[in-house]
């Protein structure tokens, strides 16, 4: 008898959010042919940390080097257009450190934006999926926990 049992498995995902001069950083991005406006995000890596992640993430998208600061929160999602999968989102408040002018960024990387709030509510139907604008929500209440919340091996 062979067991065909398979594990559900979650995806880990990383984001950043970098606001400066009351804008954040986000990028419009290619996305199964649809442009669409995310925060700084990816999957994290095998041996990776969260934090390196989201670091990682920021600068191959949008040329930033960032110094994360903050767990702004964990997220889950199931996108409805791909059945079965769930996202687990950490969502990482960082500030803005050394712009690479110079640095390539990741292919399905239209342009590199800097919004306002008002202007991510304006384009809210243009969102890759609704956790962008409610980590920008929960950054703007206050949301920060301490990074030694997140336990990983060194």
């Amino acid at each position: 008898m062979t067991d065909n049992f398979q594990p559900w498995c979650p995806r880990v995902a990383v984001a950043s959010i970098v606001e400066s001069e009351n804008r954040f950083l986000l990028v419009e991005e290619t996305i199964f042919g649809e442009l669409v406006i995310n925060q700084p995000a990816g999957h994290l890596e095998y041996g990776e940390s969260l934090v390196a992640a989201a670091q990682r993430e920021t600068l191959e998208e949008t040329g930033w080097e960032i110094n994360v600061t903050g767990l702004v929160g964990i997220y889950r999602f199931n996108p409805p257009q791909s059945p079965g999968i769930t996202y687990h989102r950490f969502c990482f408040v960082g500030e803005a450190v050394n712009h690479i002018g110079h640095q390539r960024l990741d292919d399905e990387i239209e342009q590199v934006l800097w919004l306002t709030h008002a202007d991510i509510i304006q384009r809210k139907s243009s969102l890759r999926s609704p956790l962008v604008l409610r980590c920008i929500e929960d950054y703007q209440k206050g949301y920060r926990y301490p990074l030694e919340l997140i336990v990983e091996p060194a």
